[in-house]
């Protein structure tokens, strides 16, 4: 936690107030809600959304900061908070970070109204402040959240998924929400629209790196917030195992496939897979992809001068392909 801590420095002040703020975005006069608002509050992650609009904010302003960017961040971390709660529910999934999901706790239909109740409040704060560039941002965001996780739905039914839909399906997923961050921290400064775009498309770099890197996670045995081979037990084609099919002789493929679709849940079986793709560089192709796009962001960081903002940033980076959680 450590490196978190280091890169929240030059932005420690904006966080804790944000906290503040981000609290009293969520109030309501309904109880029931508030108590789970808190409850979702007191286990809050490590934040790295709101970190990333501080940072760019402050990065392309050169130490410049305003109202919008405490609204921008509070609008992000709202609708991330939303489509957590209601991703738990689409994955019957019981807990969050180490404890009992919203929808472990109040059930289903509770769950998906308290997303719904989160989703608006983020389109409001917006809405109400005529914050209507930063509503553009999260809402393209939001649209492609949606579209990415029904593109991996259908997909999974057929394991039928190529590089070039994989890549897709996490740009959509993922990278779409940290690329509104970044481009939501350039936006509330005024930045220009070349920069806001630029700077969309270094979120963008991070968030697929990001994800790369998460299912990198599968075909480790280091104790890590997911178990090893969960992608594989719920039929989810990540990239190791889409260049393994893509590189494997016939027999092999039919295997692999056979064994995805109707023995997922052996564990002996799940274990084998996990080695016929580390055995055929499939972890060696994904890191090297990974560390292709932590370049790319790297690369569009070399536009900015040097600052305190701009070293964090690039810490950000590296923290995101050497997690080990």
């Amino acid at each position: 936690m450590k490196i978190v801590e280091n890169i929240k420095l030059p932005i420690k002040s904006e966080m804790e107030l944000f906290e503040k703020k981000f609290k009293d975005s969520m109030l309501s006069k309904v109880p029931l809600l508030n108590r789970i608002t808190y409850y979702i509050v007191r286990r809050k992650g490590k934040q790295m959304r709101p970190m990333f609009v501080f940072l760019v904010a402050k990065m392309v302003s050169d130490g410049g900061f305003d109202e919008r960017t405490y609204r921008g961040a509070s609008v992000v971390e709202l609708i991330h908070t939303a489509t957590l709660v209601h991703d738990d529910v689409v994955d019957d999934s019981n807990r969050r970070r180490g404890f009992f999901s919203v929808n472990a706790l109040w059930k289903n239909k509770i769950a998906v109204l308290v997303g719904d109740f989160l989703l608006s409040k983020g389109l409001l704060l917006s809405i109400d402040n005529e914050d209507f560039d930063l509503l553009k941002l999260i809402s393209i965001a939001v649209r492609e959240m949606s579209e990415g996780e029904l593109l991996q739905i259908e997909k999974a039914r057929k394991l039928d998924i190529t590089e070039d839909i994989y890549f897709d399906i996490i740009r959509q997923k993922t990278a779409t929400l940290i690329a509104a961050c970044c481009g939501i921290g350039a936006a509330s400064v005024g930045a220009n629209q070349e920069t806001i775009q630029q700077m969309r498309k270094f979120g963008e770099y991070i968030g697929i790196a990001f994800q790369i890197k998460d299912d990198l996670f599968d075909y480790t045995d280091d104790k890590i917030g997911k178990p090893t081979g969960i992608d594989i037990k719920e039929q989810k084609m990540t990239l190791p195992l889409i260049y393994t099919l893509n590189t494997c002789s016939k027999k092999d493929k039919s295997w692999i496939i056979n064994s995805i679709k109707k023995h997922n849940k052996d564990k002996k079986r799940v274990k084998e897979i996990i080695t016929f793709v580390k055995e055929n560089g499939g972890i060696e192709y994904t890191t090297n992809k990974m560390l292709d796009y932590r370049n790319k962001a790297l690369a569009i960081l070399e536009n900015y001068p040097a600052s305190a903002y701009k070293t964090s940033l690039l810490g950000m980076i590296n923290y995101v392909v050497e997690r080990d959680i």
